[in-house]
């Protein structure tokens, strides 16, 4: 019913792309602030300009990514260093938190204009998952998750959150390392091999398969190409929405999927719904 393999305990899911149509503004977001940075410093230089891609930058080296290892990544893409300066720096600051800053800031004008919508077949999934009697935790690599699960009313559909700002206030290292994953997983109370991870970004999937999870669903919402490249960095099913697995014919996955007899796992404790805002 929900295409996963029998062992499943808990579902690991990221934000951006795979249930919210966010990862659209993020992108918009990044090619906006380093196309700004890269046009002044072109102007100062009078090195060539050459834009940000919001396709093949984006997923390369920014996306699923926390904003300094991304606003990094990308910067050494084209041979620049900047300081990393402090997590307080101003937007204006040429630093890779004073970038990643002015990028946030775009973002949060980007979803004020337009608001946030959700996959509604990935939404209903998540659904059916918890109506399975599986455990959810939402791990984005976002600072914002909190704002965007309560814009969209989807905050009662998970047990644990691990996103940027607890990546941050617990040191974990982002995506593509494990860390984040592997702290959702504990922080619903199972092994990695008992948790499967959805992910729709290049460093998500490679995240997962390094955790050693017990399958990675790779989301694709952009092309062949980018569903190819999912599971060149480690997807083992690639999807274009999470509501394909509900299916009675399955995807095919990249590797088998072993039929492990569930453990005796006690379940977690359901959130509360979203209050309306201005509730105690």
């Amino acid at each position: 019913m929900l295409g996963l393999p029998e062992q499943v305990e808990a579902c690991l899911f990221d934000l951006d792309g795979v249930l919210t149509r966010t990862a659209s503004v993020h992108a918009a977001a990044w090619k906006e602030m380093f196309d700004s940075f890269l046009r002044d410093r072109a102007a100062a230089t009078g090195e060539p300009f050459v834009a940000f891609d919001p396709v093949k930058d984006y997923s390369a080296y920014v996306d699923g990514k926390r904003r300094e290892d991304g606003t990094r990544s990308f910067l050494a893409s084209r041979g620049i260093t900047l300081p990393e300066g402090a997590p307080d720096d101003p937007p204006e600051a040429e630093t890779v938190h004073g970038l990643g800053r002015r990028k946030n800031e775009l973002v949060l004008k980007l979803i004020e204009e337009k608001g946030v919508e959700v996959f509604d077949g990935s939404v209903d999934y998540v659904r059916a998952v918890r109506a399975a009697g599986l455990r959810t935790a939402v791990v984005s690599s976002s600072a914002n998750t909190v704002q965007v699960l309560k814009a969209v009313g989807i905050t009662g559909l998970f047990d644990a959150r691990v996103d940027g700002v607890v990546a941050q206030e617990r040191n974990l290292p982002g995506k593509p390392a494990p860390d984040m994953f592997l702290a959702g997983a504990e922080a619903v109370g199972v092994a990695a091999d008992r948790a499967a991870v959805f992910e729709d970004a290049l460093a998500g999937v490679e995240a997962g398969h390094a955790g050693a999870f017990a399958v990675v669903i790779g989301v694709d919402r952009v092309g062949p190409e980018h569903a190819a490249a999912l599971a060149e960095h480690g997807a083992d099913v690639v999807v274009s929405d999470l509501s394909e697995l509900l299916e009675p014919h399955q995807p095919e996955p990249g590797k088998s999927m072993p039929d492990i007899p569930k453990p005796d796992i006690p379940k977690a404790d359901k959130p509360e719904p979203d209050k309306p805002e201005g509730a105690q």
